[in-house]
């Protein structure tokens, strides 16, 4: 299933439990998926990435104005 194809999902708290089980359902939906997390889940993304989906993984403490500014800033760069 396509229905997200084209589009960009960032998932914050993907590094385990919903978030990551959030992040695989956009990718099977065909989101180029960002996993984002405190403890920056590469692990996640690489999984993601070798069964064929677009992913990409990112540090991010979301209580951190700065940090979120610059994930977002990053992302958009994203092609």
């Amino acid at each position: 299933m396509e229905k997200m194809s084209g589009k960009v999902a960032l998932i914050t708290g993907a590094g385990q439990g919903i978030g990551l089980a959030t992040a695989e359902a956009f990718a099977e939906a065909g989101a180029i998926v960002i996993l984002a997390d405190i403890k920056e889940p590469k692990e996640q993304a690489q999984k993601l990435i070798s069964e064929g989906y677009k992913a990409a993984s990112i540090h991010c403490d979301v209580a951190d104005d700065q940090e979120v500014k610059k994930m977002i800033e990053w992302i958009v760069t994203i092609e």
